[in-house]
């Protein structure tokens, strides 16, 4: 734990200009045992020489205006990676998915370009996975009910949003999002019940069945004139150092602090990815292992609907903080949102947007008040 509260002080340092670190942060640097100057001689020690001014000019972003490729290939607007054109071009499905040890696996999470991850009541949480390239998965899911916040989300990415009803207070916010549900009558069409798992973990859809309620809906597939991507991604491996120095701190564990799973990252040299954990042991997916090369932490105002256990989670007054963690190192960041319907951005400690590398991203909307619980790890 001590390597965590020193990375935590470290960004104090470089952190002014998003904000400051906040009360969490004094509380873990007067807890460390090694002061905020032995700590800044531990890293000196552990840098390698100075780079030169060719190598610190950091790397380029990717122009998705010009996203068309060779052999029927385009660049996806979730990863940065060359994807077959039709599933590129198509408006992806955002669907949610049950975090409850009885529903897991999750199935068709490891073909998620961007999985969101979000309270729902008290410690409880739910997923909603993006995906693109969905057409000859058999089974998705298993499928649960929405929340106001998720649909924010998938309009973010013009998605078109997949879940198996609601709650009360987020009946009026699915008139702004193209969804499709399995309580109504286009259900039978999207979803069926499986027979290995007990009732309400056994609600899936398929990429054919999706297809279908698509169709029937009458939802355009192809993605609004107005929507040009959601991130920067870069143009080439990014490293955060590159644009950040020291400010960009060592960061091989992540935990984002959720009681219930105990979700951790730990990132892997071999791969340059992060590998998922939860209910301790490895995070998997009905295709294997999951990992990630981004991962953002989102922290929120978070309240309750009087008189239930329902969670209202803003997810659009700015100046909140948050963490941008790849290829093992991580920054802070603050976040802000345009308009209701807009896009998410995260900025740097520069000021500046920052830049995603190619590949999948996992995003952690963690409560504000729950900020002293996440911890990062150097090693």
């Amino acid at each position: 734990m001590r390597k965590g509260l020193i990375w935590l002080a470290l960004v104090c340092l470089v952190a002014g200009t998003a904000g400051g670190c906040g009360k969490k942060y004094e509380e873990a640097v007067a807890s460390a045992e090694t002061t905020v100057e032995e700590a800044e001689i531990t890293i000196i020690q552990e840098t390698t020489e100075p780079e030169t001014e060719e190598e610190t000019k950091g790397t380029g972003i990717l122009d998705l205006s010009e996203r068309q490729g060779i052999d029927g290939k385009v660049r996806s607007y979730l990863t940065g990676q060359w994807v077959d054109e039709q599933a590129g071009n198509r408006r992806p499905i955002a669907t949610m998915m049950s975090n409850d040890k009885e529903s897991l696996p999750q199935y068709g999470i490891n073909r998620a370009g961007v999985v969101y991850e979000a309270n729902v009541e008290g410690v409880m949480n739910r997923y909603m996975s993006i995906i693109e390239e969905y057409d000859d998965l058999e089974r998705i899911g298993s499928t649960r009910s929405c929340r106001t916040y998720y649909t924010y989300f998938a309009r973010e990415f013009d998605a078109i949003y997949s879940h198996f009803g609601q709650s009360t207070f987020a009946v009026p916010y699915l008139d702004n999002v193209d969804n499709i549900n399995g309580i109504e009558g286009i259900g039978s069409v999207a979803f069926y019940r499986s027979s290995d798992k007990k009732s309400p973990h056994n609600a899936y859809t398929s990429g054919e069945r999706l297809k279908s309620a698509i169709e029937k809906l009458g939802y355009s597939t192809e993605y609004s004139e107005d929507y040009h991507g959601h991130y920067q991604f870069a143009d080439g491996e990014y490293h955060l150092e590159d644009d950040y120095g020291d400010g960009a701190a060592d960061a091989g564990k992540v935990v984002p602090g959720y009681v219930m799973n105990e979700a951790y990252f730990v990132y892997s040299q071999e791969d340059g990815l992060y590998h998922r954990y939860q209910y301790r042991d490895v995070h998997k997916g009905d295709e294997g292992p999951i990992t990630v090369k981004n991962v953002l932490i989102q922290y929120c105002q978070t309240g309750r609907y009087a008189t239930t256990q329902y969670l209202n989670i803003n997810v659009h007054t700015s100046g909140e903080n948050g963490y941008y963690f790849t290829n093992g190192k991580g920054i802070p960041i603050t976040w802000e949102k345009d308009g209701e319907f807009g896009v998410t951005h995260y900025y740097g400690p520069d000021g500046k947007e920052i830049i995603l590398n190619q590949g999948k991203t996992w995003v952690c909307i963690v409560n504000a008040l729950d900020e002293n619980k996440t911890e990062i790890y150097g090693e």
